[in-house]
């Protein structure tokens, strides 16, 4: 069993010298055991969560959701598997601590009256899944025992009950409602399994890999299988037994064998059940995701109906993003008929880069499957959804990662064949959005498009981007291709989106609606006028923050490129009064195809934003400014790759913004810090090497030696060795021996995120010291790549205050060089 990490935060600190030392544990050493954060932090830190919400099927009920709070790093320390891209806690047979929202908290508010009716759960009751069945009587979840995972039902009524023990939950959803929601299939630990298998004690022999010729490129993953015990690991907890439960009596009844069953859904009309199942040979190169599958369709009972594939291991994948399997894949039951099965298949091998015109078909098959398969659409680029209505409409929608390109076309599925191109956009173009339909559950409680009562359109909602801010709204969406009618939008000073429809005119809707004052809460509106009523009334979690001022600030890269970005000042700034403050820049980089389209500025002003876990913005109760998301387009048009000009762009990003911050008179250009979160981490080390804009910087799981991934990384779809000049100017850690200003390495222990393994802190901290660097690498002990722990969280945010309080807030010494 592998066990992660000892539960103690390790912080090394090099300052200025090549030798550096482990730091001592005195009272306020960064390295004393786990720090509380500053008191202002760690109250917001230590409040409940505000609740979620699940509208019922009816569209008459909320289910209200309270949410744990932090997990404690105990419960993230507590023993786990990691094998073949999952993380598994051995002791529940489900998913690890890290990869879990736990709710805590269940009750049903009626929409049309405002009655809440709360749900009597065991003290101290942990659930998950949260899942209405189609008639929307009962609302079905997962509740951790100590021993394993149950499998839970409550009535409208506020009663629940445990309907089954022992859930499967390994490989994810562990459980489905049947159309008729008088049952339901779950995937079970087998009956009598045994114990696990040990380890041996002593190795049979070495583990041997080998490869003789043939092209097996694979990116840079995590947590895979590494040796024969894994292999015996994987098959023990995730071999599953699908199982029908009744809702009523909880009689259960094994359908088919047992075996590994990632997905699994019934079919509309309760009589088929669709599965996929991972087979071996495994991979110890690859997630499981990539290994062989099989999709079959059995009976309801189990009985083998159709293999709709039998797909060998995925190993020979091009490295592109847009590279897939060959053969049927992304199985589904078309959500408006009884029985149908849908799957995509490539025409292009699964090679992006082959020169056809279609590189993907949509396959459909209905039951009883004695047919031949009917080819009902072909996309020029890769098929990324589709979207039911009836037999005369549904939407297919491709993409093209290179071109970031979507098309949009109408078929209709009782005529394949039928396709007509409605719309070929960028993407990325947040003004030139025409939203997505509207998807309600239908009777069998599958996601189908919501038309209007003519049938000559279907409800659409989308975002609403402007540069004078996103205003969400509600249209009409003509089947024929013409453009959209709106007929609702949301008006400053708020935000708000549209959750549900609740009549079929689209009059009535249910909107979740803020501003930059107003807590997020439930609406009911009516589309033609009238007052709109709070259906929830979920508080301010920080008022605190209620006194910090946010604006969106515009301003011009020196090539004339757009940038905005959030500028966030302390509650009760006065510029005037107070002058230029310390200032901490936060950003994420993200790559365009298109400079219209990277241009695009947002308003911001009319969200609702309180900090949570690790957010950066908690740095506004410490007397510093922030600009939040500065943009950091990085631009390759007509063809060029982003990547080429990387760091030229980045550094003229970064100059605006800083230029346009202190232009506005609120930061200090000799006080401004920079920092960011994985790419971002990997940005600020990028900006430290290649400018000399920043005091200081903060870098949290980031990757810094781009021959560490050679495989791709990010938006880079090409290879180290095809692109070896971008991929070394692109390191930091290529530039190490450049980087004078201090900067502060954090990453998680068990970082779980494609790339970013600890050892790209690791080496870059040593590369760092070696070179005379003052710089503190924090280890978090047994953190993903997103920190949990309460106590990881609160470490975070006082190494990140202490860090700036010593290297930024200070003014310069006189005489000493500037930022420019």
């Amino acid at each position: 069993m592998k066990r992660i990490g000892s539960g103690i935060v390790m912080a090394l600190v090099s300052v200025g010298t090549a030798t550096g030392a482990l730091a001592g544990a005195a009272a306020g050493d960064p390295a004393s055991g786990y720090h509380r954060a500053p008191p202002a932090i760690a109250r917001i830190l230590e409040a409940a969560p505000t609740p979620s919400v699940a509208v019922s099927p009816d569209r008459t009920t909320l289910a209200i959701l309270g949410r744990e709070n932090l997990p404690t790093i105990a419960n993230l320390s507590k023993p786990i598997l990691r094998l073949a891209g999952y993380r598994i806690d051995p002791a529940t047979n489900g998913p690890a601590e890290v990869r879990v929202q736990w709710l805590n908290a269940l009750s049903f508010k009626d929409i049309a009256s405002g009655r809440t009716i709360p749900v009597a759960l065991p003290a101290g009751t942990r659930f998950a899944s949260p899942d209405w069945s189609p008639d929307g009587r009962h609302l079905a979840f997962v509740v951790q025992e100590a021993d394993g995972l149950a499998l839970w039902i409550a009535g409208r009524d506020g009663r629940a009950r445990r309907l089954a023990r022992g859930l499967n939950a390994a490989l994810g959803s562990s459980f489905t409602w049947m159309p008729d929601s008088r049952a339901i299939v779950a995937r079970l630990v087998v009956a009598g399994r045994g114990p696990a298998p040990a380890a041996p004690a002593t190795p049979a022999g070495p583990v041997v890999q080998e490869s003789k010729g043939r092209t097996s490129a694979a990116r840079t993953y995590e947590d895979l299988l590494l040796n024969a015990h894994d292999e015996a690991l994987f098959d023990h907890y995730f071999t599953g037994q699908l199982t029908r439960i009744d809702a009523a009596s909880g009689a259960a009844t094994p359908i088919g064998a047992p075996g590994l069953y990632v997905g699994f859904s019934v079919s509309p009309d309760g009589r088929y059940l669709l599965t996929e199942r991972f087979k071996r040979p495994y991979s110890y190169l690859l997630p499981a995701y990539y290994f062989p599958t099989e999709i079959a369709v059995t009976t309801i009972s189990g009985q083998p109906v159709r293999t709709v594939a039998d797909r060998p291991l995925a190993d020979d994948l091009p490295v592109d993003f847009d590279a897939t399997v060959k053969g049927p894949r992304e199985p589904e039951w078309r959500s408006d008929a009884p029985a149908t099965l849908v799957w995509t298949e490539a025409l292009d091998g699964g090679d992006p880069k082959a020169a056809v015109p279609f590189h993907d078909r949509v396959m459909m098959q209905a039951a009883p499957f004695a047919a031949p398969p009917v080819e009902l659409a072909k996309t020029v680029n890769r098929h990324a959804a589709t979207m039911w209505g009836d037999d005369g409409f549904a939407l297919l929608i491709d993409r093209a990662w290179k071109t970031r390109t979507e098309r949009r076309y109408a078929v209709a599925p009782a005529r394949p064949g039928t396709t007509r191109l409605l719309a070929t956009r960028n993407y990325q173009d947040q003004y030139g959005d025409p939203g997505l339909p509207i998807t309600e559950e239908n009777a069998a409680g599958k996601p189908v498009m919501q038309f209007t009562p003519d049938h000559a359109a279907v409800f659409a909602t989308g975002d609403g981007a402007t540069k004078a801010g996103a205003f969400p709204f509600l249209s009409r969406m003509p089947v024929s291709g013409a453009a959209p009618t709106r007929v609702w939008t949301a008006a400053a000073p708020y935000y708000e989106t549209v959750v549900s429809l609740l009549d079929e005119t689209g009059d009535r809707i249910l909107t979740r609606r803020e501003s930059a004052a107003q807590a997020p809460n439930y609406v009911l509106r009516s589309v033609g006028g009238g007052t709109a009523r709070a259906i929830t009334d979920f508080a301010d979690p920080a008022p605190v923050f209620a006194g910090v001022t946010q604006r969106t600030i515009t301003y011009t890269r020196a090539d004339g490129l757009p940038l905005s970005g959030t500028l966030y000042l302390p509650a009760g700034y006065d510029a005037a009064r107070d002058g230029p403050l310390p200032t901490l820049l936060w950003a994420y980089p993200s790559e365009y195809t298109d400079a219209k389209v990277a241009g695009q500025t947002v308003d911001q002003g009319n969200r609702f934003t309180r900090p949570r876990g690790t957010s950066h913005l908690f740095l506004l109760t410490q007397g510093y400014a922030v600009l939040d998301d500065p943009a950091m387009p990085i631009i390759g048009e007509n063809g060029a790759e982003p990547n080429d000009t990387y760091v030229k762009q980045l550094a003229a990003d970064a100059q605006a913004a800083v230029d346009a911050v202190v232009k506005l008179g609120v930061a200090d250009r000799d006080r401004i810090a920079v920092g960011g979160h994985s790419y971002g981490a990997f940005m600020t080390a990028n900006l430290l090497a290649h400018t000399s804009l920043f005091r200081a910087g903060i870098a949290r799981s980031g990757a810094y030696n781009r021959t560490l991934t050679p495989f791709g990384f990010q938006a880079e779809q090409r290879t180290y060795w095809q692109a070896t000049p971008t991929y070394t100017e692109m390191s930091p850690f290529t530039y190490a021996d450049r980087i004078k200003a201090p900067i502060l390495l954090i990453h998680g222990g068990a970082d779980d995120n494609s790339g970013t393994f600890p050892i790209q802190s690791e080496r870059m901290y040593a590369a760092l010291k070696g070179n005379g660097a003052t710089v503190r690498y924090v280890v978090l002990p047994n953190e993903p790549h997103g920190y949990r722990a309460l106590e990881s969280t609160s470490e975070t945010l006082w190494q990140m205050t202490d860090w700036l309080d010593t290297y930024v807030k200070p003014a310069r010494p006189a005489g000493a060089a500037t930022a420019r």
